[in-house]
């Protein structure tokens, strides 16, 4: 049968206190043993992943006020952790936008030692979630709103990287803080589109899509980057490419805690930790629903994942690294290229530190445009197709939610648009509660009230 890693009354994996999986059970949790087949999809897996993390890492490392590279580290420092610990075997993290205003403010008043503070902070209370068993109720968020966060998710992967592959990209644009607004705002510079960004970003989108009509097991986003780097060294399109990533473990990051820090600090550490704690666990559920995995979850599955991502973090916090929660791009990415088990995980942070180290002549040379066409591809997707064909026949309340989680992803954060789809669900439960015959005659036969029969 399946194997599931045991864990402790705090949902962390049993192996931290001597009770160790075989190898071939970490390898692969599913039936089958693992093979050569296997390995190759999660070595394609891996590869796609890494070569997605180069860019998002040292842009989101950047706005953040960090060294860049230190973007990369954090998926390099966490990516053993959680694969080994973590619940779901190809939840690939790294950093991410919802962290972005958190860790900024830190680093704004405090430095690189505000950034690890808070890093470190936030991952000890998604330890303490994990202890208190928290994680387990993110379980019980509805299907349409998961559905609908992936449907979202996909439209908001998609605008962020219009302004790239159209050519218009700007500070302007970008400091958009809604994905709505950024779309808006690249609309209205689409007269400036280039022909070069176009031409390569539609590329890997059109050799990505005939890829994965032709076959679901070719690597078709990294079939797609290999056409677009062909098309631009045959063709002269000279566009912004990834360039070298010189490889330097960073140093432990020196900081010191103030009394002040448990009435500024402490407050958005808490924050962070909420925000990653939804953002691992629904993207976690993002996961699952695309590659078809509806395996039983257990109460304790959420709770592990989240003590897994509390442990990792502590890792890339104590060098500076921003904060690792679940990253839809490169996990989907993953998958669709074959992933299946816990080493793509794995490979994802080898991969990363070949590219740094030996490889980087060969990323170099990829358009930056090229990467922004695998986030689109990526991103059209996930954008459940399906569901909107049958939505028409949906449950209105299903329906309902899917929209609105849709939508609010869009215009607010990924946390405001779970907790507005889910309200939708609460308020429905409300309104049946109070307005059912059974609740109006507890009412009418309650004690102090007069019946009016």
């Amino acid at each position: 049968g399946d194997w599931t890693p045991k864990t402790g009354p705090c949902g962390l994996n049993l192996a931290l206190m001597g009770v160790r999986p075989t190898i071939q059970q970490s390898m692969n949790p599913g039936r089958h043993p693992y093979s050569l087949r296997v390995f190759l999809g999660d070595c394609f897996g891996g590869l796609i992943a890494a070569l997605i993390a180069i860019p998002y890492g040292l842009a989101m490392a950047s706005l953040m006020g960090l060294p860049p590279v230190l973007g990369i580290f954090t998926s390099i420092l966490t990516a053993p952790v959680t694969a080994l610990l973590g619940r779901n075997p190809v939840l690939i993290g790294g950093t991410a936008s919802a962290t972005v205003p958190f860790i900024a403010l830190a680093v704004r008043e405090q430095g690189i030692a505000g950034a690890a503070k808070i890093c470190i902070a936030a991952a000890l209370f998604l330890l303490m979630f994990s202890a208190l068993r928290l994680g387990r109720y993110i379980q019980k968020v509805p299907q349409a709103v998961v559905t609908g966060f992936s449907c979202g998710i996909g439209g908001l992967m998609v605008i962020s990287q219009l302004d790239t592959i159209l050519g218009v990209g700007s500070p302007w644009t970008r400091s958009a803080g809604a994905p709505l607004t950024q779309l808006f705002r690249v609309l209205g510079r689409v007269g400036g589109t280039q022909a070069a960004p176009l031409v390569l970003g539609v590329l890997v989108i059109a050799a990505a899509m005939l890829s994965a009509r032709w076959s679901a097991r070719l690597p078709a986003p990294l079939i797609g980057v290999a056409v677009a780097v062909l098309a631009a060294n045959l063709f002269g399109l000279h566009e912004k490419q990834v360039g070298a990533l010189p490889l330097a473990l960073p140093a432990f990051a020196g900081f010191s805690w103030q009394r002040s820090d448990f009435t500024t600090l402490l407050p958005s550490a808490l924050g962070l930790a909420f925000v990653s704690a939804v953002n691992i666990l629904i993207t976690s559920r993002v996961v699952e629903h695309f590659r078809g995995w509806h395996r039983h979850v257990r109460k304790t599955d959420a709770d592990q994942e989240l003590g897994a991502y509390g442990l990792a973090n502590i890792c890339g916090g104590l060098f500076g690294a921003p904060m690792s929660v679940g990253i839809p791009a490169r996990s989907l990415a993953s998958v669709r290229c074959g992933a299946t088990t816990r080493v793509s995980n794995i490979l994802h942070a080898v991969f990363l530190i070949a590219f740094l180290e030996m490889g980087s002549r060969f990323v170099a040379q990829i358009p930056i445009p090229a990467l922004a066409g695998v986030t689109a591809w990526m991103g059209i997707c996930l954008l459940e197709w399906s569901t909107w064909r049958r939505l028409p026949k949906m449950r209105r309340l299903d329906a309902a939610a899917f929209l609105a989680t849709a939508f609010a992803v869009l215009v607010t954060n990924a946390v405001a648009a779970v907790a507005i789809g889910c309200s939708l669900f609460v308020i429905h439960h409300l309104y049946q509660r109070f307005t059912s015959p059974a609740s109006i005659l507890n009412l009418h036969t309650a004690p102090g009230v007069e019946s009016t029969e």
